[in-house]
């Protein structure tokens, strides 16, 4: 399975802007559901955001109303637009396919890509 290929990322400082790319195969863009997570340093892999096929998002609490998801799915790519960025944004951020159920879109599946590093300075 050909593995998504995250890029974007980069060192700002709190209250900037960064737009993450996630380029994933077909196979993977087939799923209904993609997301965007991230994992900080000493912290377990936590969802961001989340999006279905007909464009319905969803977000964790702690970035709603600061990040966007939007997908591509001519293009095979999925997008994250995060503004008003916090130190505690800093992670490394990764995107997957997703299990859809009942409506929801639910735990990763697929292989985890490299990854793009957001850091985020007071």
């Amino acid at each position: 399975q050909v593995q998504p290929v995250e890029s974007g990322g980069g060192s700002v400082q709190s209250g900037g802007s960064l737009r993450l790319s996630c380029a994933a195969s077909a196979y993977t863009f087939s799923f209904n559901c993609m997301g965007w997570f991230r994992q900080a340093p000493g912290k377990e892999r936590e969802g961001v955001a989340s999006i279905k096929r007909d464009g319905s998002t969803s977000y964790a609490e702690s970035v709603k109303g600061r990040f966007t998801i939007s997908r591509d799915n001519a293009k095979n790519v999925l997008y994250l637009q995060m503004n008003s960025l916090k130190p505690a944004d800093t992670a490394i951020y990764y995107c997957a396919a997703q299990f859809y159920l009942t409506g929801t879109c639910g735990r990763p599946l697929g292989t985890w890509g490299q990854g793009t590093q957001v850091t985020v300075s007071s």
